[in-house]
């Protein structure tokens, strides 16, 4: 028999596949980690998890496909996929660089598919990885956080198949981006343990040939106007696409027109519900392609109609002056690393978080998995789009395109997710880089999407005018804190910038963003030598909480600051200067911090 998983609802149910096809249900069983639908956003009926133990091998030299590791020979380990062998959730916990790893399992492909394409999707391996099925090499990626996928239809057997994936990470070359993993060792300061091959849910998904690639939604809500735009993977050549809109399963629209490689529907919504702070309304879609009057593909999507703006000195939400409170995020899990040990745990983040008193985050140095923004979305939670681009030498020329490829899958992947306000693709990048290459990257990321403000490089040298003019301060004296603030109220302001004037472009009345402060370390259970955060370390309680609210309130008093970001949510092993632990437990009342956090700013009064 074969597995056959479908989601409705948000539920997982596991089916078994007999032989002629007839299917009965089952409790999906607890031992396939992460179990949940991985694309919430783009949703098909049809798929199997992959993810579970496969076989697994270091390859130290990098030398396996020589050794024959491709025909599937030479594992000696287990592993629990999607957890990266850095990880106790992996069961391997090796801990010292990986020049390669190798994945090896074998699959049955469920006969109620036969007939479809098979692809198989992976949704982030870190960082080059090639796929063998059958022995025969079926395709591969660059990049080590964002998904792809293969279509291994011609290379499948008719019972049990064999898939091999080889992934190689070179975190020291300065070839690859790698965020906040650490390039020594051991973790220290700011960086963290390393995530070295699959880290995110593998799947199945059959489709047919000529199929319903993606979507993208935009809004206009003064028109109430729901813009859809589908796009097929081929030119369809015959057959139509219809569009179906509901809200809170009630049908509110369709629309059906002639399939081409891309279809536009406007929609105009009576009495339309906007997505909003805390007040995530969403509209679900629907998408039929019909050939010779049969259905030939089907998926199910969602979007917000919500209007975020950088302007006139502030920011506005849904057309009202709004004071930006975010927390950074960096989306580290003690027994996962990058990869949260359940889906609960992406959903408590954000609720912590705004038990807390934020109404959005950084999502720092990562690309989030899509579950964290679908949780974002359907709790009202604002965030900053970001990539982890530390790691990466921007003095090589060939950084340019390293970067806009994956940069380009990341916007291009996210760009539904109504909890999205902005996007930040570099974090304190200063000097000397392959000249015009963040300016490039910032007009690349206003041809994606010009619906979103961006900032071209956080708390580094602003290369270019960005749509936000951000900063970042650590200074832990509130009044000399206030003080290099003060600036922005004289005429014309005299605004704080990193590393002095003489490296930014000139401010053009922008939001001002202090996009990270605060970083107070506080975390009275671990021994000084074992710790690092920014500033003195307070020596109480009270000290610590008064340092918070004195910070906090300079930023909220000051009428020509448009938002703020404190570091940070959680502490990160060695890193402690969260408001959580590194386990999530609150190191003071959350309500403490929420009516700091969330009493009237100057700047929307």
């Amino acid at each position: 028999m074969h597995r056959r998983i479908l989601i409705a609802r948000g539920l997982v149910v596991l089916f078994l596949i007999s032989a002629s096809g007839a299917a009965f249900a089952q409790t999906a069983p607890a031992a396939v980690p992460r179990p949940e639908y991985p694309r919430p956003d783009f949703v098909r009926a049809d798929w199997l998890n992959l993810n579970g133990p496969w076989a697994f091998a270091l390859d130290l030299s990098d030398t396996g496909e020589e050794r024959g590791m491709a025909a599937g020979s030479g594992f000696d380990r287990t592993i629990r996929v999607p957890f990266a062998p850095e990880s106790p959730l992996s069961g391997v916990g090796y801990l010292d660089f990986m020049s390669a790893v190798w994945y090896r399992r074998s699959f049955a492909v469920p006969e109620a598919w036969r007939g479809r394409r098979i692809l198989l999707n992976f949704e982030a391996v870190d960082y080059q990885t090639t796929v063998w099925i059958n022995g025969r090499k079926a395709g591969g990626h660059e990049g080590g956080f964002t998904p792809f996928a293969v279509d291994i239809t011609d290379l499948l057997a008719p019972k049990d198949n064999v898939l091999v994936l080889r992934a190689r990470d070179d975190t020291r070359s300065g070839r690859q981006p790698v965020g906040k993993q650490s390039r020594l060792f051991a973790s220290h300061d700011c960086a963290y343990r390393r995530t070295t091959g699959i880290w995110q849910t593998v799947w199945l998904e059959p489709a047919p040939a000529v199929r319903i690639e993606r979507y993208k939604a935009s809004c206009d809500i003064e028109n109430a106007e729901a813009n859809l735009h589908v796009y097929f993977n081929v030119p369809p050549g015959a057959g139509t696409v219809t569009a179906k809109i509901s809200f809170l399963g009630k049908p509110v629209a369709a629309q059906t027109k002639k399939a081409d490689q891309v279809v536009r529907f406007v929609f105009t919504l009576k009495n339309a519900k906007l997505w909003d702070l805390r007040a995530p309304n969403l509209y679900d879609v629907e998408f039929v392609y019909e050939k010779d009057k049969a259905v030939a593909d089907r998926a199910t999507g969602y979007f917000g109609m919500r209007k975020f703006e950088a302007r006139d000195g502030k920011f506005y939400l849904n057309n009202r002056p709004l004071f930006l409170r975010t927390v950074l995020d960096q989306g580290f899990y003690p027994d996962g690393i990058m990869t949260a040990p359940d889906d609960a745990a992406l959903k408590k983040d954000i609720e912590l978080s705004m038990s807390l008193g934020f109404d959005g985050a950084r999502l720092h140095q990562k690309v989030f998995e899509r579950r964290f923004l679908h949780w974002a979305d359907r709790l009202g939670y604002l965030v900053w789009g970001e990539f982890p681009d530390w790691g990466l030498d921007l003095g090589r020329a060939e950084s340019f395109l390293t970067f806009s490829r994956e940069w380009t899958e990341a916007v291009e992947r996210d760009l539904n997710h109504p909890a999205i306000i902005g996007w930040c693709p570099f974090n304190e990048r200063w000097g000397s880089h392959t000249p015009g290459l963040i300016p490039a990257v910032f007009k690349l990321t206003k041809l994606l999407d010009p619906s979103r403000p961006v900032i071209d490089a956080s708390g580094g040298w602003h290369y270019i005018s960005p749509d936000v003019y951000d900063a970042h301060d650590y200074d832990q004296n509130p009044a000399t804190f206030k003080a290099r603030f003060g600036g922005l109220l004289a005429k014309p302001p005299l605004i704080y910038v990193n590393d002095g004037p003489e490296h930014n472009v000139p401010y053009a009345g922008q939001p001002y963003f202090l996009s990270e402060y605060g970083g107070i370390w506080w975390h009275p259970g671990q021994a000084d030598e074992k710790a690092w955060g920014y500033g003195e370390r307070p020596k109480t309680i009270q000290e610590y909480l008064d340092r918070f609210k004195r910070l906090t309130d300079v930023l909220l008093d000051n009428p020509a600051v448009a938002g703020l970001c404190y570091t940070q949510l959680t502490d990160v092993e060695q890193e402690v200067n969260g408001l959580l632990s590194f386990d999530r437990t609150p190191k003071h009342d959350p309500a403490y911090f929420f009516k700091v956090m969330q009493r009237r700013a100057a700047a929307e009064k």
